[in-house]
């Protein structure tokens, strides 16, 4: 089991930035998949970006590609999530997630809310 903690949200202006880290303790599989999701009020939870553990290899949502960025910290076991040009449509419940991509995301931290004013 992996445990996973988020921080870093908060309240911003459209147009500004923030920094979402989670950091995984426990034992990480070597095909380990971290990923970030976000629900809004009344709408399903989303994926937003995954960044492979063994690799790097990272993919984004297409409603952030461009202005989200997914990176690891191997040594801190931190994945972060820089989100630049914020806009309202933004807001939500941000999660991490972990898991493979044959068992899916099974490992989920509590949620960081990001709120994004016009």
């Amino acid at each position: 089991q992996v445990q996973l903690v988020e921080s870093g949200g908060g309240l911003v202006q459209a147009g500004a930035s923030l920094r979402l880290s989670c950091a995984a303790s426990g034992r990480t599989r070597r095909n380990y998949i971290m990923g970030w999701f976000r629900q809004a009020p009344g709408k399903e939870r989303e994926f937003v970006a995954r960044i492979s553990w063994s690799n790097g290899s990272t993919y984004y949502a297409d409603s952030v590609k461009g202005r989200f960025t997914i990176s690891k910290y191997n040594a801190k076991n931190t994945v972060y999530l820089q989100m630049n040009s914020l806009k309202p449509e933004d807001t939500a419940v941000y999660y991490c997630a972990g898991g493979s991509s044959s068992q899916g995301y099974e490992d989920w931290g509590q949620g960081t809310q990001v709120t994004v004013s016009s």
